[in-house]
């Protein structure tokens, strides 16, 4: 965070039982003494104490006009406090930045994106800038009237591939209706450990984990959630001294990690998916996992839109490094 000084005091004093409020800075006459940052807790309830820590020690505040950085110096009674109030992360999540992300085609109504690896797709705690989002709003100034800058549905940050993106409310509800439905296509291609053989409908709720929140469950879950993956073997083969297997994964349900918690329950993780007992075999360094093909109504003719995404870089040096069956 950026040190800027405060601006100068104006000359005449407001009154001792009231502060101001003027440019982004407010402010506050101390009534009763102690640590500035207690004091400060007191005269602004609505931001926590290690929010206003943070302000005092960045020089966001001064007392009697002058900068201070110690959350633990001593303000009387009287003291004149300047407090030049920063935003939240929440409250600069949805800002425009410049973020690198390729757009396979686009129309008026929609846009679809291949999201590389490594891209958190939506604002949250601890990411709260650098998202597709952010991105989008900096390419597409005009998604700032769409909800969630038209982003219907969602990626793992270490997941791959396709993505469609509402640029209109016409488009978003058409596009969250056909999600609902279950009549937009999605298919992936994973590296999974073990040898799979034959075809599978993998059909298990899904919600949190609830040993451990950070994860996705089927076998624990909390407010599970109805969630069915389509599972077709391609190749199998040794990647090292550990059998793996190509598959294809067709959603008909959308739910968070599914693809991934679904695999790990019938007990073939996807290789380097650590979270869910992965093995990172080299030169696997994320989840192998790509949204390779997307389908959907188009929202204004009905149409039907189909696009393919070639696997990334990454995953192409580990299927290169598999000694496969069929070779």
């Amino acid at each position: 965070m950026t040190t800027i000084p405060l601006p100068p005091l104006p000359s005449t004093d407001p009154p001792d039982d009231a502060w101001e409020e003027a440019g982004g800075r407010r402010r506050l006459v101390v009534a009763s003494g102690g640590r500035l940052d207690k004091v400060l807790a007191t005269l602004l309830p609505e931001h926590s104490r290690s929010r206003l820590q943070g302000w005092i020690e960045a020089g966001f505040v001064a007392v009697n006009g002058r900068p201070e950085q110690s959350v633990r110096r001593a303000v009387s009674a009287g003291d004149r406090l300047d407090v030049a109030e920063q935003a939240t992360p929440e409250q600069l999540a949805f800002s425009a930045e410049p973020v690198e992300f390729s757009v396979v085609a686009e129309s008026h109504h929609w846009l679809v994106v291949d999201k590389p690896v490594g891209l958190v797709v939506h604002p949250g705690a601890g990411n709260w800038s650098g998202t597709l989002l952010n991105g989008l709003l900096h390419r597409y100034p005009e998604l700032r009237q769409v909800a969630r800058a038209g982003i219907v549905h969602r990626l793992d940050k270490d997941t791959s591939g396709l993505m469609v993106v509402a640029r209109t409310e016409i488009a978003q509800t058409s596009l969250v209706r056909q999600l609902q439905e279950r009549t937009v296509g999605r298919e992936y291609v994973a590296l999974a450990q073990g040898q799979l053989w034959r075809e599978q409908t993998l059909d298990w709720p899904i919600g949190r984990d609830a040993r451990v929140p950070v994860r996705m469950s089927a076998s624990h879950p909390v407010a599970a959630k109805p969630a069915i993956t389509h599972v077709v073997p391609e190749r199998q083969g040794m990647l090292g001294t550990r059998a793996v297997t190509r598959v294809a994964c067709r959603l008909e349900t959308g739910r968070t990690h599914q693809i991934r918690v679904h695999l790990a329950q019938a007990g073939h993780p996807l290789v380097a998916d650590l979270l869910y007992g992965g093995s990172r075999l080299a030169p696997a360094q994320r989840q192998m996992l790509h949204a390779r093909r997307l389908a959907f109504d188009d929202p204004l003719d009905g149409g039907s839109r189909v696009f393919e995404s070639s696997l990334p870089a990454d995953m192409q040096a580990v299927f290169a490094a598999v000694h496969w069956n069929d070779a």
